[in-house]
């Protein structure tokens, strides 16, 4: 029997503000599934047409997981929001792709028609479980020359991607790493970032109950002459700081997917329509450079080209990863159309979470820019992958010259 794909549309994302890891951060004391939870409960909050039980899958992504990101966090996530028990619900670890992986998996369930609307997104609380934590490599990869050892260090690895491309200096990856921080402080000061972030209660043995309200990461101060002080933990003499890469932070995301036909059914909104995605592995060393063939797989797959992204947001673990892309597709390191509202080395980074806050900021963007037609999201992944997924505008203007003719 054969059956038509069903076109899948991007509702609405939320996240919580991001915090710092650590015990001074604001999430020192608060569990990582509650802050999934409050993200769930607030999509269903904001998009009362849809009634919870037409939700048919939950898909929450978490690397590391354990303890409060462990128990397989979609089914428990969503029962601790209130969803119906009848709501079934799954775990994803593809490490910093988590929730964009979440995202493409619920997606490809509603194209081929089993379930109508999924919730997807991700959580990572580094402060508790540090990335690593738990984990035992197989002394195999090691001995037999299957990786070189800087693979396990993703650190290592983006100074491994200085090496491959010597052009790519640290006087560049500062400089788009102030960048970041400027565009950032600017998108929240025009409100364009801030409506998507979810408050969230904490609590503390020190202060007692509390409110994050806004990102605790950013460091709008930044300066070019203030990152060439910096460290470089991973290598003496090295490229990559604190400064100009993505910090350990704790936060949570989801999303609300649906076909698209029952969107428009339900009157939910559509922030943009899927088009297609791909995923590709590459040299764990250079994990950096994951994105470039995952988007070329995704071109492949779709007919699309670069000249057709008026949109890119990248996800930042590195800057220098971020660069090497943008060398690789001739895009210059200022193009306004990348991370036009900053990035993970501004806002952070909270592993399995940032998928989905990338798909977020699209949506939004997509919604200013009417001229745009195509947008694109993609993150490098730990152990060498890239993840792509690309959009459509559902609010570009040039659909209905389109339809005219």
């Amino acid at each position: 029997m054969s059956r038509s794909l069903r076109e899948v549309v991007f509702v609405d994302g939320v996240r919580t503000p991001f915090g710092k890891a650590g015990p001074k951060g604001i999430y020192a004391e608060t569990r990582a599934d509650d802050l999934v939870v409050r993200c769930i409960r607030e999509l269903l909050r904001r998009n009362p047409g849809l009634p919870p039980e037409r939700v048919g899958e939950v898909a929450i992504a978490a690397t590391t997981q354990i303890g409060d990101q462990g128990l397989t966090i979609g089914r428990t996530a969503a029962l601790l929001a209130g969803l119906p028990k009848s709501v079934p619900g799954f775990s994803i670890d593809r490490m910093c792709a988590g929730a964009m992986t979440a995202v493409t998996a619920v997606a490809s369930g509603i194209a081929f028609g089993a379930y109508d609307v999924a919730i997807a997104g991700g959580v990572e609380h580094m402060g508790r479980h540090p990335m690593g934590e738990g984990v035992d490599p197989n002394p195999r990869f090691v001995s037999e020359k299957i990786v070189e050892t800087s693979a396990l260090v993703m650190g290592s690895t983006a100074e491994n991607l200085h090496d491959r491309f010597p052009q790519l200096t640290k006087q560049r990856c500062d400089e788009f790493a102030v960048a970041s921080q400027q565009k950032y402080a600017k998108a929240v000061a025009n409100g364009q970032i801030g409506p998507e972030v979810v408050p969230m209660s904490t609590r503390s043995a020190e202060a007692g109950w509390g409110l994050a309200t806004v990102d605790e990461p950013p460091r709008p101060g930044t300066t070019v002459e203030g990152l060439a002080t910096l460290k470089t933990p991973f290598r003496p003499h090295g490229h990559v700081t604190a400064g100009n890469a993505a910090g350990l932070n704790d936060g949570a995301t989801s999303c609300l997917l649906a076909a698209e036909h029952v969107a428009t059914e339900l009157g939910l909104p559509i922030g943009m329509r899927l088009v297609g995605y791909g995923f590709a592995g590459v040299e764990p060393e250079v994990m950096g450079v994951g994105p470039i063939p995952s988007t070329e797989r995704a071109f492949a797959s779709t007919g699309l080209s670069i000249e057709d992204i008026g949109l890119f947001e990248l996800n930042e673990a590195f800057a220098v990863q971020v660069l090497a892309f943008l060398d690789h597709f001739g895009i210059a390191d200022d193009d306004p159309r990348v991370n036009p509202w900053g990035g993970a080395i501004a806002v952070g980074h909270p592993l399995a979470s940032s998928g989905v806050r990338l798909m977020t900021q699209l949506s939004r963007q997509f919604a200013e820019r009417p001229d745009v037609r195509y947008g694109l999201t993609a993150m490098c992944v730990g152990i060498g992958m890239g993840g792509t997924v690309i959009w459509e505008n559902p609010n570009w203007s040039g659909a209905t010259k389109e339809a005219d003719k």
